[in-house]
């Protein structure tokens, strides 16, 4: 298990210290979420005029909004990755389908071949039969 890791960060202006079993990096990374959301929030208008509780609200239901809009798009791409799998798996069973065809093509062009050396012999003996006969 990871060690648990102390980090301060400054989200809206104010240093508050996360505290997880995530790398520091990680915990930055949330903090700047945060303040990107709390800045692009800032420039809409009426939202400074809002009260602290409804930023708050406001903050928490965009970062749902966020987290709902990116469950959806990977809930799409594993949708997408399964769609992929299957075609992939189908394209193999294909290829082997074909292999198999290809093999068993070859094996009778070789009887085929055999059939016609054979033939090319009794032509050859029923010829020269013929010949002893004339």
């Amino acid at each position: 298990m990871s060690s648990r890791t102390d980090s301060k960060v400054l989200i809206g202006g104010k240093i508050y210290t996360l505290s997880g079993y995530e790398s520091e990096e990680y915990l930055q990374k949330i903090a700047s979420y945060l303040n990107n959301k709390i800045k692009e929030l800032n420039q809409l208008q009426g939202y400074k005029r809002m009260s602290a509780d409804m930023q708050k609200i406001f903050l928490e239901l965009n970062i749902a909004d966020d987290y709902f809009k990116a469950k959806k798009r990977i809930d799409e791409m594993e949708a997408d990755m399964d769609d992929k799998d299957k075609a992939e798996y189908d394209l193999k069973h294909e290829l082997i389908s074909a292999q198999v065809q290809i093999e068993d093509a070859g094996k009778e062009i070789t009887r085929l071949r055999e059939e016609i050396a054979e033939m090319q012999k009794q032509i050859v003996r029923l010829e020269a039969s013929a010949a002893q006969h004339t």
